[in-house]
């Protein structure tokens, strides 16, 4: 199998924006891209309502232009594109079982609302178990192809749960800093035991002890990997509160965010998590989503 990066497209400035992302990231990995259209999409303001055969004309029209625009901006990049008659998030899970990373696009709310990832999206991750990466298309895009994405790079982000497996995360995120020759800040959100936090005369000793331990457990987690990727700037930051909330704050001036979701095979269906379901909506900078036992 030949290893490549998968973006899901729908003709949507969201979709394009994800694949002038996908279109970077398989040049930082030096691997080919596939654009896969599931004809199956949700009808849009951008897609016709008409026969298969006129659907079928304007998905494959669809798919030409972006991939060429892709290419006028990134020569030498190797570009695919797949036709499929399928229910989305099954076509795109399937596709993403092939691929090194799955790329899709959201749409940019307000301040407040966060972003719209839709039932597309939402179902892909919950079925995916490769990367999931969701890109924020600005709120007015113009008409104009996004921009090349080049270096120096921001900070990347990733958010680690000391009591819990988080290697696939890690792995993602120190690989993807590597890559990019930038500084990884690895944020824990802890809090304080029950019934400190209801105390009204609190012991600070006790505190600052809880505090020094979160930073102990953090750098202990963080020792093996520093080894392992010795070029990656690593920045420790263990932090009091929600660790949704604190990923989204330091997610204000990343270029990534990288979230773990525990794979759960339940009767119920699949799920995300609380805190890769605050970030994926409230995060300003793309979010990588990695599956992990």
């Amino acid at each position: 199998m030949i290893r490549h990066l998968t973006v899901g497209v729908d003709g949507s400035p969201e979709s394009r924006w994800a694949a002038a992302w996908a279109a970077d990231e398989a040049v930082l990995h030096s691997l080919p891209l596939r654009l896969v259209h599931a004809e199956d999409w949700p009808v849009s303001v951008t897609m016709p309502v008409s026969g298969a055969e006129s659907q079928q004309r304007w998905s494959d029209q669809m798919l030409t232009e972006t991939a060429d625009e892709l290419r006028e901006h990134r020569p030498g990049l190797e570009i695919t594109t797949r036709r499929i008659s399928a229910r989305p998030a099954a076509a795109l899970s399937a596709e993403a079982g092939e691929a090194d990373m799955l790329v899709l696009g959201s749409r940019g709310l307000s301040r407040i609302a966060g972003f719209l990832i839709g039932s597309v999206g939402m179902a892909t991750i919950s079925a995916t178990e490769q990367p999931v990466v969701l890109v924020r298309a600005p709120e007015h895009p113009s008409d104009e192809p996004p921009p090349v994405r080049t270096g120096p790079y921001r900070d990347l982000v990733v958010g680690v749960d000391v009591d819990q497996p988080c290697d696939a995360p890690l792995a993602f995120a120190f690989d993807e800093a590597a890559r990019r020759g930038c500084a990884l800040r690895a944020v824990y959100g802890w809090s304080l035991p029950l019934v400190l936090n209801q105390d009204p005369l609190p012991d600070h000793g006790v505190r600052r002890e809880v505090a020094a331990e979160a930073d102990r457990a953090l750098a202990d987690l963080l020792m093996p990997w520093r080894q392992k990727f010795p070029s990656v700037d690593v920045v420790e930051q263990a932090l009091v509160g929600s660790r949704g909330e604190q990923l989204i704050h330091c997610a204000a001036d990343a270029d990534l965010v990288v979230v773990g979701r525990r794979i759960r095979r339940s009767p119920l269906g699949a799920h995300i998590g609380p805190v890769a379901h605050a970030v994926i909506h409230h995060s300003p900078a793309p979010v990588a989503v990695v599956a992990h036992d």
